[in-house]
């Protein structure tokens, strides 16, 4: 099997902390494999050298969920 590789080229912004483990749930661009740059939200140990589940969305993806976010504010304001 072959070795999955990434890179955080931007740090965007940390969620969460869990106090007891130190874990982070953050968004950030990642660059999975060498390949282009996906905004990228999942947990990560303190110094990023465990990485959990997430979800890396591409830039149309990125822009849908932004729109849906967008209209969900809008509805509750």
């Amino acid at each position: 099997m072959a070795e999955i590789t990434c890179e955080i080229t931007e740090p965007i912004a940390v969620l969460s902390t869990n106090e007891k483990s130190g874990w982070t749930k953050e968004v950030n661009m990642v660059s999975w494999n060498k390949n282009s740059p996906k905004l990228d939200v999942r947990d990560w140990s303190p110094g990023h050298g465990r990485k959990g589940k997430g979800v890396a969305l591409s830039e149309e993806e990125t822009e849908i969920l932004r729109n849906i976010l967008n209209d969900r504010a809008e509805k509750k304001s």
